[in-house]
């Protein structure tokens, strides 16, 4: 894109290409080639095809363009990678019933390359949708070759982008290595979509970019330029194959790429700089592997699955039609099936090969990744030690509180009550409690009503002994829990203080930190960490438990 050509010059020139192929004006024969710069155009005048420059570049290329818009628009290029110097370039079907681009010394720089019962009789035409047919009078009129089967950067309208998994084939787009650049651009992922718009009132295309990103344009006549109506690309993780095989990507996390669970990256340098294009490798092989390599036969052996929720599933599945109780069996038959998914509205889906494109998704499926019994048993002893260790602490902080608490109940008798507090940092003195408050910060009462909404019910964590527990933000945008202390607890300022001494002698990585405290009148209020999925208040009310005692 980017050069102008002139619509009187194209159209005076449209007359000689008549008179030089007379009925065959979008069809190149064995006896019919086009040379530099000449071109053939599709019968209802939408595309042609010929040779061409970009912008800031003199080398030439052959390939399909829309024709009756002034903006050059390149939708297909042959010798992408093996440009002509010069416009001595000729396009003919060689004497083998190949389409090939030859330069001036007669070297083919590009050529169909397929295999031609019948050279004589082949021909190769532009269609009105854009596509370049190779065929000959054999095979009942069936093409050899097609440009559609062999697309650049661009997809076009009534294209149909598809992989045949019997035949090994995928039809796929590569994004050029530049604007003025046609090739193939090896830092690039191949990027695979599935799209056919039967909707020829407007000139549209999709493009993809060198930086990766997949868009749809539209042909403004009133702007006269392309318009790009949406594009589909709003991550990296969009890009296909961003984290490689057996990576997965998560455009939420940093680095958004990790591995699979029993896989490692296969180049840890590359990995560390950002590039994970290099995919990763199992760490361990599967047990039917294994059992393949020793001769014992294919088996189920010890493999199993490693469950992931909600997943976008990677790229191109075997589907079938088993039930889901079946899909996990079938596939544990097969050792070259890595992983499986089942969806009802698709069925069951299976992997042979390595898994491109996973990604983590708030909408998705369960994945399963077939793993040897090793791996799922580092699962589950991690998760043995998490559990044992959550326990100690729960144990350890039980204890502690009720030693504490006991130690407390001895200087009862002796502390003496104290109406006003203007800093939690002050000391409360030795006949009170006997114990130096840690310093701590004094919020006011207007600050946890703020940042409470004024105690709204909506916010309330939970109660107790004490009093209702909500969950509050700071104007910093810190989340606190305000304990507040009712006024039909029955407790008072020595409860209070206790507490706050409490949980300010505990210094564990497990409890929550103490954030400070508010007394004005007859508030009294603490200010916890928050902490979620309920481990806040199921904490804050075993302590009220062992203070109520």
């Amino acid at each position: 894109m980017g050069k102008t050509i002139s619509c009187s010059v194209v159209l005076s020139l449209i007359p000689c290409f008549y008179l030089l192929f007379a009925t065959a004006l979008d069809t190149i024969t064995p006896s019919k080639s086009i040379k530099d710069p000449e071109f053939i155009i599709s019968q209802n005048g939408t595309f042609r095809l010929g040779f061409f420059s970009l912008a800031n570049s003199n080398n030439r290329y052959v390939g399909i363009l829309y024709h009756q818009i002034p903006v050059q628009t390149v939708v297909w290029v042959a010798n992408r990678n093996r440009p002509l110097k010069d416009s001595s370039g000729i396009l003919n079907i060689s004497d083998d019933g190949n389409l090939v681009v030859l330069n001036g010394k007669t070297e083919i720089l590009w050529s169909s390359n397929v295999t031609n019962t019948a050279p004589n009789g082949t021909t190769a035409h532009l269609s009105d949708l854009g596509n370049l047919v190779l065929s000959n009078g054999d095979d009942a009129g069936s093409s050899l070759w097609e440009s559609f089967q062999h697309p650049s950067n661009a997809f076009i309208e009534s294209m149909e982008i598809s992989t045949d998994v019997k035949k090994g084939r995928k039809v796929e787009i590569k994004s050029w290595k530049s604007h003025d650049d046609p090739s193939d651009d090896n830092r690039q992922q191949t990027f695979f979509i599935g799209y056919e718009d039967s909707n020829h009132s407007m000139l549209t295309y999709c493009e993809l970019d060198s930086q990766g990103k997949f868009s749809e344009r539209r042909w403004d006549a009133e702007k006269g330029n392309w318009i790009k109506s949406y594009s589909i690309y709003h991550t990296d993780c969009d890009v296909y194959g961003k984290c490689g095989e057996f990576g997965m990507c998560n455009s939420k996390k940093r680095p958004i790429c990790s591995c699979l669970k029993g896989f490692k990256p296969r180049n840890a340098e590359e990995w560390s700089r950002g590039n994970w294009s290099s995919g990763c490798f199992r760490t361990t092989p599967l047990q039917c592997q294994r059992d393949n390599n020793n001769g014992s036969g294919a088996g189920q052996g010890d493999d199993g699955f490693l469950e992931m929720k909600m997943m976008n599933v990677p790229a191109f599945p075997d589907r079938s039609s088993i039930v889901n109780g079946e899909c996990k069996d079938q596939c544990l038959k097969n050792c070259s099936c890595v992983a499986y998914a089942y969806d009802a509205g698709i069925g069951c889906m299976m992997w042979s090969g390595d898994l491109i494109d996973v990604k983590e998704s708030s909408r998705g499926v369960d994945l399963y990744i077939r793993l040897p019994a090793s791996e799922l048993d580092k699962g589950k002893s991690s998760k043995v030690i998490v559990i044992t260790t959550v326990i100690a602490g729960i144990v350890v902080i039980t204890i502690s509180a009720l030693f504490l608490r006991c130690r407390m109940l001895k200087h009862k008798g002796r502390n003496k009550k104290r109406k006003h507090i203007k800093f939690c940092s002050e000391n409360i003195g030795e006949n009170s409690i006997g114990v130096k408050l840690q310093q701590l910060p004094l919020f006011n009462f207007e600050e946890l009503a703020t940042a409470t909404n004024n105690f709204n019910h909506a916010k309330m964590l939970g109660q107790g002994g004490f009093g209702p527990v909500y969950r509050g933000t700071l104007d910093d945008g810190k989340e606190i829990a305000v304990k507040r202390l009712s006024k039909a607890s029955g407790q008072g300022l020595e409860e209070f203080m206790n507490e706050v001494v409490v949980i300010s002698k505990l210094q564990h990585r497990n409890l929550v930190r103490l954030l400070g405290c508010c007394v004005e009148g007859e508030e009294k209020m603490l200010a916890y960490e928050y902490m979620p999925n309920k481990s806040l208040d199921a904490l804050l009310f075993v302590v009220i438990c062992l203070l109520s005692m």
